[in-house]
């Protein structure tokens, strides 16, 4: 029998938690946690993300301050605000949405962001120092992962952690978090041979590509947890993960339905990263 992970339980119970952090350093600081959002251009997708990271701010005692440019906007004026946000005391986080136009160069742009303001955990520094498990801001996703697989009481010391993607966003990071967890980690991506040999191995499989329902039974060995990271379309139009949940969910320990799995999960992070880099600086 298997045991569906409920991420938008778990997501309320944290940010309970995180509201109580928050408050408690708006007492010992006399100003409430910051968090900036820049959202450049028109892109629907981004709009609906920036709008629930803005809620979820509000309901954990975080300030958001949002800043829309439009898809015109240059790389000086871009960086210029970044720069700006990077000086201002009252910001503790800064988040830059992605992606940004075509035009700008994000990799450049997101350059300037300050190690202990980036609470995407994407700049070198941050990944670097998740690859020696050293103290630092993780990425969202990941770590999201990792709080439901430990809330859950899912065991991962000395288990076999195989994760589908290598994005600098979510595979890479992943594989390390469960390797500094004491899994032994495999990463697979489009030039794997023996894929599904590969995925039969693991007790603990983490889907991160970004093709609907690629993970099918066949591919998940007996008793294993079954983490779905992927959001895509099936062809009905209708939000599916990476993960044929249906026909995978019988085979299964644990697994995370898509939608309410990950993604309540992710935005979380973002708020605990964010109280986080607040009382570290």
């Amino acid at each position: 029998m298997y045991t569906v992970i409920d991420g938008k339980k778990l997501a309320a119970e944290m940010r309970a938690e995180i509201k109580l952090s928050a408050e408690a350093f708006k007492k010992r600081v006399g100003r409430e946690v910051g968090l900036a959002v820049v959202l450049a251009g028109e892109n629907p997708a981004s709009q609906v993300y920036v709008r629930n990271k803005i809620k979820a701010c509000e309901e954990t005692g975080i300030k958001s301050y949002a800043y829309y440019l439009p898809e015109s906007v240059s790389q000086n004026q871009l960086e210029e605000l970044i720069k700006e946000l990077a000086e201002d005391n009252n910001i503790d986080g800064i988040l830059v949405q992605l992606p940004l136009p075509t035009h700008i160069d994000a990799k450049r742009a997101l350059e300037l962001i300050p190690t202990c303001k980036d609470v995407d955990g994407f700049s070198a520094e941050n990944a670097g120092k998740l690859s020696q498990n050293s103290d630092c801001l993780v990425a969202c996703t990941p770590n999201g992962v990792m709080k439901a697989l430990e809330r859950y009481k899912v065991p991962v010391k000395g288990k076999k952690a195989v994760v589908l993607g290598r994005s600098d966003i979510v595979g890479k990071p992943m594989a390390m978090l469960l390797l500094n967890a004491d899994a032994t980690v495999t990463i697979c991506h489009s030039k794997t041979q023996n894929l599904k040999e590969e995925c039969l191995k693991a007790d603990i499989l983490v889907a991160a590509i970004g093709k609907a329902k690629f993970v099918t039974a066949d591919m998940v060995k007996d008793g294993a947890t079954v983490i779905d990271v992927g959001i895509n379309r099936d062809e009905n139009g209708k939000l599916c993960g990476d993960v044929d949940f249906e026909n995978v969910k019988d085979k299964c320990s644990y697994i995370t339905p898509v939608p309410g799995g990950i993604g309540p999960m992710t935005i979380t992070m973002l708020m605990y990263n964010t109280v986080i880099a607040a009382s570290r600086r």
